[in-house]
Formats: structure tokens, C-alpha cells, sequence
């Protein structure tokens, strides 16, 4: 049996389900509340959109590991709420068209990536090690930003960049650490799990966070369809919606791609297709359910990457987790209630991990004699310019920024077109440039005749 589907006892499956949620629960709560807090919705709908959210990630990551037919990639990948969409859906909701209008946007979002499932998985051709390596490299040097704002205390804290929140981030990740070198097998695969748990041990007696918001939190908490009002199908609000869909695909392609290297199973185009497939239906299932687009969560990635566990069964777990989650409110506010240094400590390795993953597949790469040096690096400035200037494209009409404001779509975007300029189209001589490459190469420098799917 290959790893990915093996199933681990049901206590490593809890241990390592739950270290999966907490790795990326503070990323799926944070779309809503951007959202919600740009509408000023009242306290009551903000928890509501976030019950909501959790509920539809648990269903979609289930969705997408166990599968249903030409639906879910049977890989280990979580499902949440896409960055891509929020900056769209902020002026849908705000220049009157409200939640109605962003949910009939999503819905339509969501049928059109089942739509384009099957070409994007033709697609895959184009992905040699050369792309897919530069995509995951960009994924994981993007991601470190976030580790870097969750350990200095949390974009907008008080206290941000405290030396007691950075000190409580750097023991997290010492304990991660050491959990990993010096402790039995098991435990160093939720190394994770037991930084985050022995940083909040020592987090509550020193003030970092209470408790308080979890007495005032309902026991039970059901999303039920259309809870804000009928869709409403807005042109304009459609057309934003559906370039945040051409962009989710693509970040969802890297990531599928980027756990098929880490795994050990390769994505062909059709487990591609269903893996989009299984986004564009968790997308619908948000816009009926009044929450948003979903795609491949990347800080997950690098979890499995760091604990070598491919189980997609474990990920099926932590789905399990955050539908309960979605449905006890209570539950939600005790892990909302983690500070952000503890997540930062351990973000800071997996994270990390991701970046490390993507050398290790661009070492397989040949750089002699061709353009691929060029390729990785105007691929990686690209996918990092918004990263490190945030701003740079705020004067750009807003279907630009949308492309353009996610690091990891803009650098794969430009990874793709690179490799086809430079190892698809005809050289000078009418030959492919680089074609000549070492024995295993996958494909790269080669011309599409000679692809061997990769």
C-alpha cells in the first residue's frame, strides 16, 4: 500500500489531525474576518461567517482526500479560504452589492473551475521539476512573511514585534526542535503539535492570551443555506470573481504538485483535474453556505514535508476536526484562543520546510548550457515583489492586482511562460534551446514532443 493510503492508529490519526488544524486555523478564520470587518457587520454575523467557514473547510478537505468520484485529488491537502478572493469580495460587499452579491459571484466562481478542471489537467505537461520546483520554492519563501507577523504578535496587535512575543515564537520553535532530534518517532512527527501545546502551557500564566471568549461562545452553531438572502448575480462582481478563479487554479496546481513531490505520488492530469474539480465544488458549497472560494491551503504542505507523514487519512482526520469545529462554536474559541507567537514559532519551520522542498526538486534540474538559471530566478523576483512591497501594485486596475498581489500566482504564472519561451519554443537554429539534457531530467529543457507528462 503506498503511503498516502495507509491509516495510522486512531491516536496518531487525532495527534497528527489536530496538529494539521492548528496549523492552519488562523489562515481560515481570517478571510471572514477581513471581510466581515470591512461590511462592519455586527459581532453576531462575524461569528456566524466564521462557524460557517469552518464547517465548509472541514467538508471540502474531506471532499479532497477521501474523494467522491471524479471529485478530490485523494492526496493529503487542506481546503480554506483563499487570500486571492479578499480584496474582490471586500469591494463586491462594499459598493453595495453586499453578502449577495459575493455569494452569487462565488457560486458562479465555483461552476466555472469545474468547468475548466479537464484543461487545466492537460495542462500539466507544461510543469517539468524546473517549474514545479520554482513554484514550491515561491510558495514556502511567501508563506515566511506570515510566520514572521504571527511570532512579533499578529498583524495589528498592540504589542507587535513585543521582545516577549518574538522570545515566546523563538522557545516554540526550540521545543519543535528538540521534539524533533531527541524525542521517540512518534512524538517527532507531531513536533508540531507538541510546540504549540507547550508554548500555550506557558503562554496562559504569562498573560499572552485567556480564555474569556470561550464561555461567551454557543454550544452549537448550524449554517443553514442562503442564511444572508438569496444570491445575487451581479456582472461586474462575476468577472472579478471569475479572475480569482483562473488564479486559485493555479495555486491549487502548485500545491497539488508540490505534495505529489513530497509524497511520493505523482499527480497525472487527471488526479489534477479532479483535485480542481473537488476546489470548484467546495466553492459552490461556499456560496450556498454563506461562506467563500476554497483552494489548497500551502502551510499544509510544508507539515507534510516536515513530519513525512502522507497519510491523506490524517488530513481526512483534521477535515473531521473543523466540521465539528464549524458546529461547536465552543471548541472554535479554545483553539481561536492560541496566540499568534506560538503559531509563529512553529509556522516559522514548516514554512520554511516548503522552501526546502522546492531546492531539493530543482536539484534535479540540469542548469548546464541553457536558460533554466534565468527561468528560477526572474520567476522567484517576480513572486516575491509583492511579498516584500505589498504596495507596489496599488495603482493597477484591480483584475491586475488580483493576478498579481498573490506572490504564488504571479511566480508561477511566470515560471510557465519562462519555460515555455525558453524550452518549448524553436532557438535560433530552429532546435529547442537545451535540449540535450541528463538521463532523468523530467522533461526539462526538452521540447513538447519529447514531454514525458511532466
Amino acid at each position: 500500500m503506498h503511503p498516502v493510503d495507509e491509516v495510522p492508529p486512531v491516536r496518531q490519526l487525532a495527534a497528527f489531525g489536530l496538529q494539521h488544524v492548528l496549523a492552519m486555523y488562523a489562515g481560515a478564520v481570517a478571510v471572514p474576518l477581513i471581510v466581515g470587518g470591512a461590511m462592519r457587520l455586527p459581532p453576531a454575523d462575524l461569528a456566524y461567517l466564521i462557524t460557517a467557514d469552518l464547517l465548509v473547510c472541514g467538508v471540502a478537505t474531506l471532499i479532497q482526500c477521501v474523494g467522491v468520484r471524479r471529485f478530490g485529488a485523494r492526496l493529503p491537502i487542506m481546503q480554506g479560504c483563499t487570500f486571492a478572493a479578499g480584496s474582490p469580495m471586500v469591494l463586491i460587499g462594499t459598493e453595495g452589492g453586499g453578502l449577495p452579491a459575493i455569494y452569487g459571484s462565488v457560486i458562479v466562481a465555483g461552476l466555472a473551475i469545474m468547468l475548466l478542471a479537464p484543461v487545466f489537467g492537460r495542462l500539466l505537461r507544461f510543469f517539468p521539476p524546473l517549474v514545479t520546483g520554482t513554484v514550491i520554492l515561491i510558495i514556502g519563501v511567501s508563506l515566511l512573511p506570515v510566520a514572521g507577523n504571527w511570532a512579533a504578535g499578529g498583524v495589528g496587535s498592540e504589542d507587535f514585534g513585543a521582545p516577549a512575543n518574538l522570545g515566546l515564537a523563538a522557545f516554540v520553535l526550540l521545543v519543535v526542535l528538540g521534539v524533533q532530534r531527541f524525542a521517540p518517532v512518534f512524538l517527532s512527527r507531531i513536533a508540531v503539535l507538541v510546540g504549540i501545546g507547550v508554548g500555550l502551557a506557558v503562554a496562559v500564566p504569562f498573560g499572552f492570551t485567556d480564555f474569556g471568549g470561550v464561555g461567551d461562545a454557543d454550544w452549537l452553531g448550524i449554517s443553514t443555506p442562503f442564511h444572508f438572502g438569496a444570491p445575487v448575480f451581479q456582472v461586474s462582481a462575476i468577472v472579478s470573481m471569475l479572475v480569482v478563479a483562473v488564479v486559485t487554479m493555479t495555486e491549487t496546481t502548485g500545491d497539488l504538485l508540490a505534495v505529489g513531490e513530497m509524497t511520493g505520488r505523482r499527480v497525472e492530469p487527471r488526479s489534477l483535474a479532479d483535485g480542481l474539480r473537488a476546489d470548484g465544488f467546495s466553492t459552490v458549497l461556499g456560496g450556498v453556505f454563506n461562506t467563500f472560494p476554497y483552494t489548497a491551503y500551502a502551510q499544509n504542505v510544508g507539515l507534510v514535508g516536515m513530519t513525512r507523514v502522507r497519510s491523506r487519512w490524517v488530513v481526512a482526520t483534521a477535515g473531521g476536526i473543523l466540521v465539528l469545529l464549524g458546529l461547536l462554536p465552543k471548541l472554535g474559541a479554545v483553539v481561536a484562543a492560541i496566540p499568534a507567537p506560538v503559531l509563529g514559532g512553529a509556522g516559522l519551520v514548516m514554512f520554511g520546510t516548503v522552501a526546502a522542498s522546492g531546492l531539493r526538486t530543482l536539484a534535479r534540474v540540469d542548469f548546464r548550457g541553457n536558460h533554466n538559471l534565468t527561468v528560477v530566478a526572474v520567476s522567484v523576483a517576480v513572486g516575491m515583489l509583492p511579498v516584500g512591497v505589498p504596495t507596489v501594485y496599488d495603482r493597477f486596475p484591480v483584475g491586475f492586482q488580483t493576478v498579481m498581489d498573490s506572490g504564488i500566482s504571479a511566480g508561477c504564472l511566470t515560471a510557465i511562460a519562462l519555460n515555455l519561451l525558453f524550452n518549448h519554443l524553436p532557438g535560433k537554429t530552429g532546435t529547442v534551446p537545451g535540449e540535450a539534457v541528463a538521463p532523468g531530467e523530467g522533461g526539462v529543457g526538452r521540447s513538447p514532443s519529447q514531454d514525458d507528462g511532466q
